[in-house]
């Protein structure tokens, strides 16, 4: 494992962001943040600020909601969760985001193994 950090692109938070609420169900703050740890094997930290900001850009354009819960610390937490809207949303960014990434894998192969002047 790599010490150093992966740092994201600008809006590829927000999607996974999306991805870990459609994947777990309600989560507050700190859990997405550590799912987001978890799941790509400590290669991204995240910390909470962060994901506020993520959170509160998806709550403002209504593609998640909150509610209020009781934490595992049995603490209230706010709790987010997917709208309708996120829903479509992270279907159609996680197809973009598929086709981008093929095709920069495509021009990326083009320089493996040879001189391409």
């Amino acid at each position: 494992m790599s010490e150093d950090k992966i740092d994201l692109l600008k809006g590829t938070l927000d999607l996974l962001v999306l991805q870990i609420l459609s994947s777990m169900g309600p989560l507050h703050g700190y859990g997405v943040a550590r799912r987001l740890e978890q799941t790509s094997g400590d290669e991204l930290a995240m910390n909470e600020g962060t994901i506020y900001a993520s959170l509160v850009r998806l709550e403002q354009r209504r593609l998640i909601k909150t509610s209020w819960g009781t934490s595992e610390n049995n603490r209230r937490a706010k709790y987010y969760s997917l709208t309708r809207a996120g829903e479509k949303a992270l279907t159609a960014e996680t197809t973009n985001w598929t086709r981008l990434a093929t095709v920069i894998g495509r021009v990326l192969a083009t320089g493996v193994g040879g001189n391409n002047r």
